[in-house]
């Protein structure tokens, strides 16, 4: 593998993935490990392929990916963020088809945080008139 790549990164909740994009064979590595292996599920391994899959680059490059930080959904989807955005850095191109796709927009939506003297972030304890 060459030195060379092209770095991309995504995040979603409280994920953060840095993505680097080599000249390749199609291979995607998460943490070490073959993405298939790292996320089980089906839908979280489509959704990583999908920003390749929309430009016809599936076969085209090697993905090595470190992510942490929050859950499985959460990883996967700062994942293709990262990737989108490392595809940007190759070719400029390919911008309005990942920008409809919504590939590039960063999701901001987080948890919120529990307040003090209640049950939660927007729950709060029953009301007692009498």
């Amino acid at each position: 593998m060459s030195n060379e790549f092209d770095y991309g990164t995504g995040r979603r909740k409280n994920a953060t993935a840095r993505t680097r994009l080599y000249a390749g064979s199609g291979q995607i590595t998460v943490n070490g490990r073959p993405y298939d292996e790292y996320f089980p599920r089906k839908t979280l391994q489509m959704i990583i392929r999908q920003p390749l899959e929309l430009v016809k680059m599936l076969e085209k490059f090697d993905i090595k990916v470190n992510v942490a930080g929050g859950g499985m959904s959460g990883q996967a989807l700062a994942v293709r963020h990262g990737i989108s955005r490392a595809l940007l850095e190759i070719d400029a191109d390919m911008r309005p088809a990942l920008k409809k796709a919504g590939f590039l927009t960063r999701d901001a939506r987080k948890k919120e945080r529990k307040k003090y003297g209640q049950r939660g972030a927007r729950a709060r304890f029953q009301y007692s008139k009498r």
